[in-house]
């Protein structure tokens, strides 16, 4: 019986582990999103977090008849691209980002986590490109 008890214990360990892998560290998909950069903050409580909201041109409606503006809010983990992104407040930026099934404190307050600055231009999308690196 305690053989079937631990057998039963560490199928249950696998499965919970498997499901909170799949629900905070799987990457449900990538992609690549372009807009102004409308604001960059380092923010929490407990754990400092960066995030940050992208106005992607064109608008989106919710519901019949309304309109509202397309952002794309997220939250960026490494350091290197945090502060890339915080000199480029107001630029068009295009940005590299992984969407999870799930948030943890620890990597921000959305499922959109942004790995990496690809261009950052003055003005709109037919502005003059800038790579960030000159």
């Amino acid at each position: 019986m305690k053989k079937f008890a631990w057998i039963i214990g560490i199928v249950l360990s696998v499965l919970l582990i498997g499901i909170f892998w799949y629900k905070f560290y799987f990457v449900f998909g990538e992609g690549v999103k372009a807009g102004s950069l409308n604001y960059f903050v380092k923010k929490g409580v407990v754990f400092k977090t960066y995030e940050g909201r992208v106005v992607q041109e064109g608008f989106q409606s919710p519901t019949a008849g309304g309109l509202q503006s397309n952002e794309f809010r997220f939250s960026v983990v490494d350091d290197d691209v945090a502060t890339q992104l915080e000199r480029a407040s107001g630029k068009f930026v295009e940005l590299r980002y992984k969407e999870y099934n799930g948030m943890l404190p620890w990597r921000g307050t959305s499922n959109f986590v942004v790995t990496e600055v690809l261009t950052v231009k003055d003005g709109t999308a037919s502005g003059s490109a800038l790579p960030y690196d000159q």
